[in-house]
Protein backbone atom coordinates (compact mmCIF):
# COMPACT_ATOMS: atom_id res chain seq x y z
CA UNK A 1 0.00 0.00 0.00
CA UNK A 2 1.75 2.85 -1.09
CA UNK A 3 1.75 6.20 1.34
CA UNK A 4 3.12 9.28 -1.13
CA UNK A 5 1.45 12.27 -0.18
CA UNK A 6 0.50 13.32 -3.65
CA UNK A 7 -2.69 13.94 -5.37
CA UNK A 8 -3.74 12.28 -8.30
CA UNK A 9 -4.15 14.35 -11.77
CA UNK A 10 -6.08 11.14 -13.47
CA UNK A 11 -8.56 11.31 -10.57
CA UNK A 12 -9.45 15.11 -10.30
CA UNK A 13 -12.93 15.12 -10.96
CA UNK A 14 -13.72 18.78 -13.10
CA UNK A 15 -16.93 20.74 -13.78
CA UNK A 16 -15.53 22.43 -16.67
CA UNK A 17 -13.06 21.42 -19.92
CA UNK A 18 -9.61 22.73 -19.95
CA UNK A 19 -11.25 25.72 -22.73
CA UNK A 20 -14.04 26.38 -20.24
CA UNK A 21 -12.00 26.60 -17.07
CA UNK A 22 -9.82 29.97 -18.92
CA UNK A 23 -10.59 32.77 -16.88
CA UNK A 24 -12.86 31.44 -14.08
CA UNK A 25 -12.47 31.19 -10.33
CA UNK A 26 -11.39 27.67 -9.23
CA UNK A 27 -13.19 25.95 -5.81
CA UNK A 28 -11.15 22.97 -4.63
CA UNK A 29 -13.42 20.35 -3.03
CA UNK A 30 -11.98 18.10 -0.61
CA UNK A 31 -14.10 14.79 0.66
CA UNK A 32 -14.16 13.22 4.25
CA UNK A 33 -12.64 10.37 5.57
CA UNK A 34 -12.93 7.00 3.67
CA UNK A 35 -14.79 8.79 1.06
CA UNK A 36 -13.42 10.14 -2.86
CA UNK A 37 -13.47 12.58 -5.13
CA UNK A 38 -17.30 11.73 -6.80
CA UNK A 39 -18.87 12.61 -2.99
CA UNK A 40 -18.78 16.00 -2.74
CA UNK A 41 -18.72 16.48 -6.68
CA UNK A 42 -22.56 15.77 -6.59
CA UNK A 43 -22.82 19.41 -5.17
CA UNK A 44 -22.01 20.81 -7.80
CA UNK A 45 -24.96 21.30 -10.04
CA UNK A 46 -26.22 23.27 -6.27
CA UNK A 47 -23.51 25.85 -6.25
CA UNK A 48 -23.14 28.51 -8.11
CA UNK A 49 -22.12 28.71 -11.57
CA UNK A 50 -19.34 31.24 -11.63
CA UNK A 51 -16.16 28.45 -10.31
CA UNK A 52 -14.66 25.82 -11.98
CA UNK A 53 -15.13 22.88 -9.50
CA UNK A 54 -12.44 20.39 -9.23
CA UNK A 55 -12.94 17.51 -6.62
CA UNK A 56 -9.65 15.84 -5.42
CA UNK A 57 -9.05 12.50 -4.48
CA UNK A 58 -6.98 12.41 -0.78
CA UNK A 59 -4.15 10.88 -1.28
CA UNK A 60 -3.53 8.08 1.31
CA UNK A 61 -5.71 4.53 0.61
CA UNK A 62 -8.14 4.65 3.81
CA UNK A 63 -7.54 1.22 5.90
CA UNK A 64 -9.54 -1.47 6.23
CA UNK A 65 -12.76 -1.66 6.55
CA UNK A 66 -13.03 1.50 4.05
CA UNK A 67 -10.67 -0.50 1.81
CA UNK A 68 -12.39 1.24 -1.38
CA UNK A 69 -12.31 5.27 0.42
CA UNK A 70 -9.24 7.37 0.89
CA UNK A 71 -7.50 9.97 3.83
CA UNK A 72 -5.70 12.99 3.58
CA UNK A 73 -3.82 11.78 6.56
CA UNK A 74 -4.16 9.20 8.82
CA UNK A 75 -6.62 8.69 12.17
CA UNK A 76 -4.10 8.85 15.38
CA UNK A 77 -6.17 10.35 17.96
CA UNK A 78 -9.58 11.70 16.28
CA UNK A 79 -9.70 15.33 16.19
CA UNK A 80 -6.23 15.70 16.91
CA UNK A 81 -4.10 14.61 14.01
CA UNK A 82 -0.29 14.35 13.50
CA UNK A 83 0.47 17.67 12.88
CA UNK A 84 3.05 16.23 9.97
CA UNK A 85 0.41 14.59 8.22
CA UNK A 86 -1.63 17.50 8.05
CA UNK A 87 0.98 19.98 6.65
CA UNK A 88 2.25 16.91 4.41
CA UNK A 89 -1.12 16.71 3.05
CA UNK A 90 -1.73 20.49 2.22
CA UNK A 91 1.65 20.69 0.66
CA UNK A 92 0.37 18.20 -1.96
CA UNK A 93 -2.63 20.15 -2.54
CA UNK A 94 -0.60 23.33 -3.06
CA UNK A 95 2.31 21.26 -5.36
CA UNK A 96 -0.93 19.92 -7.66
CA UNK A 97 -2.36 23.53 -7.63
CA UNK A 98 1.36 24.63 -9.39
CA UNK A 99 0.80 22.27 -11.71
CA UNK A 100 -2.62 23.48 -13.42
CA UNK A 101 -1.45 25.31 -16.99
CA UNK A 102 -3.24 28.49 -16.37
CA UNK A 103 -3.03 30.36 -12.76
CA UNK A 104 -7.37 30.69 -11.73
CA UNK A 105 -8.25 34.55 -11.44
CA UNK A 106 -8.96 33.56 -8.00
CA UNK A 107 -9.37 30.00 -5.02
CA UNK A 108 -11.41 29.18 -2.94
CA UNK A 109 -11.77 25.82 -0.45
CA UNK A 110 -14.91 24.12 0.50
CA UNK A 111 -14.28 20.53 2.51
CA UNK A 112 -16.40 17.67 4.71
CA UNK A 113 -14.75 16.47 8.09
CA UNK A 114 -11.32 15.75 7.17
CA UNK A 115 -11.75 17.89 3.98
CA UNK A 116 -12.84 20.43 5.71
CA UNK A 117 -9.67 20.55 8.16
CA UNK A 118 -7.61 20.56 4.61
CA UNK A 119 -9.37 23.60 3.91
CA UNK A 120 -8.24 25.45 7.16
CA UNK A 121 -4.62 24.33 7.18
CA UNK A 122 -4.69 25.43 3.60
CA UNK A 123 -5.54 29.02 4.72
CA UNK A 124 -2.77 28.43 7.22
CA UNK A 125 -0.39 27.48 4.63
CA UNK A 126 -0.51 29.88 1.94
CA UNK A 127 -2.88 32.47 2.78
CA UNK A 128 -2.09 34.49 -0.10
CA UNK A 129 -3.02 31.89 -1.92
CA UNK A 130 -6.95 31.52 -1.53
CA UNK A 131 -9.93 33.96 -1.23
CA UNK A 132 -12.09 32.03 1.42
CA UNK A 133 -13.14 28.71 2.74
CA UNK A 134 -15.64 26.30 3.83
CA UNK A 135 -15.61 24.32 6.41
CA UNK A 136 -18.33 21.84 7.11
CA UNK A 137 -17.62 19.54 9.82
CA UNK A 138 -14.48 19.95 10.05
CA UNK A 139 -11.66 21.44 12.51
CA UNK A 140 -8.81 23.34 12.62
CA UNK A 141 -5.51 20.92 13.47
CA UNK A 142 -3.45 21.52 16.19
CA UNK A 143 -0.19 23.24 16.85
CA UNK A 144 0.64 26.89 15.04
CA UNK A 145 1.51 27.79 11.92
CA UNK A 146 3.95 30.33 10.55
CA UNK A 147 1.14 32.12 8.63
CA UNK A 148 -1.67 32.21 11.56
CA UNK A 149 -0.40 35.56 12.47
CA UNK A 150 -0.59 37.15 8.93
CA UNK A 151 -4.47 35.94 9.22
CA UNK A 152 -4.58 37.37 12.33
CA UNK A 153 -4.15 40.41 10.46
CA UNK A 154 -5.75 39.84 7.28
CA UNK A 155 -8.34 37.35 8.06
CA UNK A 156 -9.87 35.51 5.18
CA UNK A 157 -13.56 34.90 4.93
CA UNK A 158 -14.59 31.37 6.08
CA UNK A 159 -17.99 29.47 6.57
CA UNK A 160 -18.20 27.04 9.34
CA UNK A 161 -21.25 24.54 9.53
CA UNK A 162 -21.72 21.82 12.29
CA UNK A 163 -24.46 19.99 13.51
CA UNK A 164 -25.63 19.67 17.41
CA UNK A 165 -25.93 15.95 17.39
CA UNK A 166 -22.46 15.39 15.07
CA UNK A 167 -20.58 12.24 17.33
CA UNK A 168 -17.71 11.72 15.14
CA UNK A 169 -15.98 15.18 15.86
CA UNK A 170 -14.82 15.15 19.34
CA UNK A 171 -15.68 18.39 21.61
CA UNK A 172 -12.08 19.69 22.33
CA UNK A 173 -11.69 19.37 18.31
CA UNK A 174 -14.79 21.57 18.14
CA UNK A 175 -13.11 24.11 21.18
CA UNK A 176 -10.07 24.29 19.26
CA UNK A 177 -11.80 25.63 16.48
CA UNK A 178 -14.52 28.03 18.31
CA UNK A 179 -10.85 29.39 19.58
CA UNK A 180 -9.27 29.70 16.85
CA UNK A 181 -11.34 30.76 14.39
CA UNK A 182 -13.18 34.10 14.96
CA UNK A 183 -9.47 35.77 15.67
CA UNK A 184 -8.19 34.01 12.44
CA UNK A 185 -10.72 34.47 9.61
CA UNK A 186 -13.73 36.67 8.83
CA UNK A 187 -16.50 34.12 10.35
CA UNK A 188 -19.60 33.23 8.90
CA UNK A 189 -21.13 30.09 12.05
CA UNK A 190 -24.13 27.94 11.41
CA UNK A 191 -24.74 25.60 13.81
CA UNK A 192 -27.52 23.23 12.89
CA UNK A 193 -30.33 21.70 15.16
CA UNK A 194 -30.46 17.47 15.05
CA UNK A 195 -27.98 17.12 12.74
CA UNK A 196 -25.83 14.46 12.89
CA UNK A 197 -21.60 14.12 11.03
CA UNK A 198 -23.05 15.05 6.87
CA UNK A 199 -24.93 18.07 5.04
CA UNK A 200 -28.77 19.12 5.63
CA UNK A 201 -30.37 21.35 2.78
CA UNK A 202 -30.30 23.67 5.15
CA UNK A 203 -26.53 23.64 5.14
CA UNK A 204 -26.15 23.51 1.42
CA UNK A 205 -28.36 26.75 1.24
CA UNK A 206 -26.34 28.61 3.30
CA UNK A 207 -23.03 27.71 1.61
CA UNK A 208 -24.51 28.60 -1.42
CA UNK A 209 -25.46 32.34 -0.13
CA UNK A 210 -21.59 32.49 1.32
CA UNK A 211 -20.22 31.84 -1.91
CA UNK A 212 -22.29 33.96 -3.91
CA UNK A 213 -21.28 36.99 -1.42
CA UNK A 214 -17.45 35.94 -2.30
CA UNK A 215 -17.55 35.68 -5.79
CA UNK A 216 -19.59 39.42 -6.13
CA UNK A 217 -16.44 40.02 -4.08
CA UNK A 218 -14.00 38.78 -6.30
CA UNK A 219 -15.81 40.43 -9.49
CA UNK A 220 -15.72 43.63 -8.10
CA UNK A 221 -11.71 43.38 -6.98
CA UNK A 222 -10.02 45.74 -9.76
CA UNK A 223 -8.13 43.62 -12.47
CA UNK A 224 -4.28 44.52 -12.25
Amino acid sequence: MTTSTTIDNAAVLWSATGPDRADRPLLIVMHGYGSHEGDLFSLAPHLPLEPVIAALRAPLPAPAPLTDGWAWFPISEPGSPDPATVTAAATAVLAWLDTLPQRPPSVGLLGFSQGGAMALELLRAAPDRFSFAVNLSGFVATGPQASDAALAEQPIPVFWGRGTTDGVIPVRAIERTQAWLPGHSTLTERIYEGLSHSISQAELGDVVNFLRVQYLAVAAEPTV
